[in-house]
């Protein structure tokens, strides 16, 4: 990313409303796999760690290990989960095969410098069989924007194409969904507005009022999902794989 912005980010995650709604949609994944206790989690590509604590807040028994490229994230994402992160990419991965029960790559496989196949192929070497992936990318190419420019943004995705780019690198039973739905007319015309502005990022704070009602959007959203209630569209697009197991695939 620009420098700055692992700053930026390592502030707005620990309250803004779209890391809010983004780190409770993992956790909630996270908790439908039912994972038995001691299983390995790696936040491969963790940034500035937020996340990587909260999980260890609520799921304690799980043993965690986080990598990120960067150096500075690296250095933020140690002081707020407690953990070694090592500085690695997510096309080399510093553990052995079959090793970690469930994987992250959340706002990873969209950046230039990667490459989401080979990333998505060594992310499956090292999960065990039946090892759950969970990722999370932008959506569409058509909301391209100065925030792109800012975060190094390569590619944006569909929902399809995140399925069928799983299914291409060998994964099996994926679930996906758009979310940030409710709030995307919002989003898109903000994104237009912005065309051709000066590069910068949309992670900024946000007035208290405008932050709640914000949160509260992703919150109904959430609820919808319980229900099995999803839009067919959005700002995000969230998705469940898993790596093959040693038994017939359904």
């Amino acid at each position: 990313m620009e420098r700055g912005e692992y700053q930026a980010m390592s502030r707005a995650e620990d309250g803004m409303w779209w890391y809010r709604g983004l780190h409770e949609n993992v956790l909630a994944a996270l908790a439908g796999l039912d994972l038995p206790k001691g299983a390995k989690l790696l936040d491969a590509g963790c940034g500035t760690g937020r996340l990587l604590a909260k999980i260890g807040a609520r799921f304690p028994d799980l043993e965690r290990a986080g990598i990120d490229i960067d150096a500075e994230a690296c250095t933020l994402a140690q002081a707020k989960t407690g953990l070694e992160i090592a500085r690695a990419s997510v096309q080399a991965l510093p553990f052995a095969d079959a090793s970690i029960a469930v994987m992250l790559s959340i706002d990873v496989l969209y950046h230039r410098a990667v490459d989401p196949y080979l990333a998505l192929v060594e992310a499956k070497r090292c999960l065990a069989p039946g090892g759950a992936l969970i990722v999370n990318l932008p959506a569409y190419e058509w909301m391209r924007s100065a925030h792109d420019v800012a975060i190094q943004t390569g590619r944006r995705f569909t929902k399809g194409g995140v399925v069928t780019l799983l299914r291409h690198a060998g994964f099996a039973r994926i679930e996906a969904h758009y979310w940030n739905s409710l709030l995307f007319p919002l989003m898109a015309a903000h994104r237009w507005l912005r065309r051709g502005s000066q590069a910068r990022s949309d992670v900024m704070d946000f007035p208290p009022l405008l932050d709640r009602l914000f949160g509260m959007a992703l919150g109904i959203e959430r609820g919808m999902g319980r229900m099995g209630l999803r839009l067919p569209f959005g700002g995000s697009i969230l998705a469940v794989a898993r790596k093959a197991s040693l038994g017939p695939e359904r």
